[in-house]
């Protein structure tokens, strides 16, 4: 069986996250290019990807992570229910901008709008992970506003989640990979302009860092989260990683299991 590499482009290396729907057509060309060649030498990819400006600012300004609310947003929005349409249908703009870059790097795609077939949210959300087994082409879903059982009635499922999910559940899965922007990996504090970056290389239980989480825009946990679903993926045994997806030819290096600069979470030995 051909080996399974789930790859989570995060939101704010793909769109410029302070800005309302706005990408980042060259990295997301650059990326989606990387992925292609990484597949022409023997894996195949589950792509994930983040919302960035593309979610989480109309979510932030209508509360929608709460769930059902009296909540008032700033933006062109008239109430929580068309927030929710908006934020799904300026998701679905993302990830066509995202297979279209996919195709022109020669793979056919296929796409998994997560409203349609998740329900819940957490690592314990219900949904069939297995639709996204790759047959001839690559998968891409991402993080979105989905249907919550009871009074919330929806919620953000995180792609971070999915992705925890994809690792767990998605056959012969032998490495994760989370390209960031703005860091080499995971750092032990928050970066500092003009300050050389505290980067964490291999990921230790007792390492400790600070993680810094942009709760004014960010709506799903940041880089906590993340590193939280890492640990628990390098736990069953598959190797997990973070690196910049900002310097050309890491995620390739990354998604082929190549020494890379980054963060490697070390894989727990099975048996």
């Amino acid at each position: 069986m051909v080996p399974l590499v789930v790859v989570k482009l995060g939101g704010g290396l793909i769109t410029e996250k302070a800005m309302l729907t706005t990408s980042k057509s060259e990295v997301i060309h650059r990326l989606t290019a990387e992925v292609a060649e990484a597949e022409q030498h023997g894996v195949r990819v589950v792509l994930v990807h983040g919302a960035g400006s593309f979610g989480h600012l109309r979510a932030k300004q209508w509360a929608l992570a709460d769930g059902r609310s009296d909540a008032v947003g700033g933006d062109d929005c008239t109430s929580q229910d068309e927030a929710v349409a908006r934020v799904r249908e300026d998701m679905m703009l993302l990830s066509k901008e995202v297979c279209s870059a996919l195709g022109a790097a020669g793979l056919t795609t296929s796409s998994h709008p997560p409203h349609a077939w998740a329900e819940g949210t957490g690592p314990s959300f219900k949904g069939d992970v297995l639709r996204l087994v790759p047959d001839h082409r690559t998968p891409v879903t991402w993080g979105d506003v989905v249907p919550v059982h009871g009074p919330k009635e929806f919620g953000i499922l995180s792609g971070d989640d999915l992705v925890y999910r994809c690792a767990m559940e998605l056959p012969n899965v032998v490495r994760v990979v989370f390209a960031m922007g703005g860091a080499d990996g995971v750092l032990r504090r928050p970066p500092v302009a003009g300050e050389p970056q505290e980067l964490i290389s291999v990921w230790s239980e007792d390492e400790g860092y600070v993680g810094h989480h942009a709760s004014d825009i960010d709506v799903t946990g940041g880089i906590g989260l993340k590193v939280q679903r890492a640990q628990s993926i390098a736990s069953a045994g598959i190797e997990t990683s973070f690196v910049n997806g900002e310097v050309a030819g890491r995620l390739r290096a990354a998604v082929l299991g190549e020494d890379v600069r980054g963060t490697r979470f070390p894989p727990a030995q099975k048996g």
